[in-house]
């Protein structure tokens, strides 16, 4: 048994074609309106949630911003463009939002659904870029000490932490599986790291005088925001040049159909891929054993693909048994 995964040319489709007397090649989209609808409603819900958060660290940014210029704190400037990084950030994933509930036309047949994944991607590098800009700055402040007033740090820090940890709840209330939304999410709780590292400088300053506190605290938030960034930015990634979903690998795809599918000779051209985090995308082709029905065992194996990989959103492609006939 030869098993083949490379991608399906013109050529390997005409020969498909060319036996005619076992083919069936059909595309349906049974309880992908379902599945549709819910991941609609997932991303409205979503979409408020981040608005929300917006207005909120955008409106308290302004605040933050004076207060670190004033104070001459490093961690409640680093913390204000956290806060103003999060804004547009929160805004981004927003937008991603608005335009992947376009409908799909003529010219996109998946819609703009990629959008909301192209925004958490950006969200990633923005939270690495602040992470090194933050490691920069505080390494200044390292070779040269400056004073800091730790009484309006600290003052800002507090509320900073009470806005931060406001947004967060409403963030952290979303879909865990939303990629944008965990986008968000991450930039909200390295903000909210970084109200916690205030307060800490700002102690420490108050008690034993450690000015070094502020870029020492800067750091540890710059590395949990690193962290964050890093991730989002790998998992977007790999959305967006169609990797390979974790779960569909095509030998256990295979190996899958041809346990559990009666009438399924052989599994052959598997891709997987995925539109967004939530929208697991397959096609493939199956091989007929001898007396099975075409469409008996291109729904069975729909169903087990939606079932077992939650891949609502197949598309089979199904030949006859083309095996010599026995001697």
């Amino acid at each position: 048994m030869h098993d083949h995964t490379e991608p399906t040319c013109p050529e390997e489709s005409a020969h498909a074609h060319a036996h005619a007397h076992g083919l069936a090649h059909t595309h349906d989209h049974e309880g992908h309106a379902h599945h549709q609808h819910h991941a609609d409603m997932m991303s409205a819900d979503a979409r408020r949630r981040v608005v929300l958060a917006a207005l909120l660290t955008g409106g308290f940014m302004l605040a933050e911003v004076i207060g670190g210029l004033v104070s001459g704190s490093l961690a409640l400037l680093a913390d204000a463009a956290h806060m103003l990084t999060d804004t547009g950030s929160l805004l981004l994933a927003w937008l991603g939002y608005k335009l992947a509930a376009r409908p799909a036309d003529p010219e996109r047949s998946f819609g703009f659904g990629r959008m909301k994944v192209l925004a958490a991607f950006t969200n990633g590098v923005l939270l690495i870029l602040l992470a090194l800009w933050i490691v920069w700055e505080a390494v200044n402040r390292l070779l040269l000490p400056s004073p800091v007033l730790g009484e309006l740090m600290l003052g800002v820090a507090v509320l900073g932490l009470v806005v931060n940890v406001i947004a967060f709840a409403i963030l952290h209330g979303g879909s865990r599986e939303d990629l944008n939304l965990r986008g968000a999410l991450w930039h909200v709780a390295g903000d909210l790291l970084g109200s916690v590292a205030a307060i800490l400088a700002a102690v420490l300053i108050l008690w034993q005088g450690w000015y070094i506190a502020d870029p020492l605290l800067s750091i540890l938030v710059a590395g949990l925001a690193l962290f964050g960034g890093l991730r989002i930015t790998r998992e977007a990634g790999h959305i967006l040049i169609e990797g390979t979903p974790h779960g569909l690998e095509a030998g256990r795809i295979i190996e899958d159909l041809k346990t559990h599918v009666p009438g399924v000779a052989n599994v052959a051209h598997v891709h997987a891929w995925a539109l967004t985090e939530s929208r697991p995308l397959v096609t493939l082709e199956v091989t007929l054993g001898p007396g099975a029905s075409a469409e008996t065992v291109r729904r069975a194996v729909k169903e087990r693909l939606a079932h077992a990989f939650a891949a609502s959103h197949a598309t089979v492609e199904v030949i006859g048994d083309v095996s010599p006939p026995a001697a």
